[in-house]
């Protein structure tokens, strides 16, 4: 079985660490925040000026004024603090940042991602992405593997416009973990649970490699 939207933030979450301080793109990513591992802490920060954020409210506790970048309602946890986009965004170049997680309609093989501009939609611009990109040194992509038609978006080259160049180091969908190789092309780590070897090749337009036998993702209820 392929994994849903929240099966992919929870497999993402097994790569915080203890005292990162992490950027939530918008979409699947967000969803990272509930299901941080147990025994770690990890800041969560939104460019839109808040650092210590938390998980979704509950039904009926949702605080209209509290939001991620994303305009979702959020929570924020205990010692939590809010500033202008100013400072956010020197945060983000600065490279205080130690991860970032974004979603995307497009990677390639040389680790470019689209992420802004939807076709037949509006979309209000890339945001705080252009910056995260071009900061950021570990950047996660959290995204379905193919698009509605079923046509891959792990790509040889992106043919929507990209948001940044060589940027990506790693990818999970709902079929697999890939990392991105720094000589180009997607490095098969892991298969989702029930996911077989040829599903992700046949899913999968950019050069992939497979080396030896690949083992499924262990994703925790």
């Amino acid at each position: 079985m392929a994994l849903d939207k929240k099966g992919i933030a929870k497999r993402i979450a097994q790569e915080l660490r203890d005292g990162w301080y992490v950027n939530l793109g918008i979409g699947i990513p967000t969803l990272i925040a509930n299901y941080i591992p147990q025994g770690i802490e990890v800041e969560f920060q939104s460019e839109n000026g808040i650092l210590g954020m938390g998980p979704f409210p509950y039904d009926g506790e949702e605080d209209a004024d509290l939001i991620n970048a994303g305009k979702q309602t959020i929570t924020a946890l205990p010692g939590a603090v809010y500033f202008d986009s100013a400072l956010s965004f020197a945060m983000i170049r600065g490279q205080h940042v130690q991860l970032t997680v974004l979603g995307a309609m497009e990677v390639s093989e040389n680790g470019d991602i689209a992420n802004w501009k939807i076709p037949g939609r509006m979309v209000k611009g890339m945001g705080g992405a252009m910056d995260l990109v071009a900061s950021a040194e570990n950047i996660i992509v959290a995204m379905m593997h193919t698009n509605k038609k079923g046509e891959s978006k792990l790509l040889p080259n992106c043919t929507l416009p990209l948001t940044g160049v060589s940027c990506i180091k790693k990818v999970v969908t709902n079929l697999a973990v890939l990392d991105v190789l720094p000589e180009g092309g997607f490095k098969l780590i892991e298969r989702a649970p029930g996911v077989s070897v040829d599903e992700i090749i046949a899913a999968t337009s950019g050069k992939l490699l497979i080396e030896g036998e690949i083992p499924e993702m262990v994703i925790e209820e």
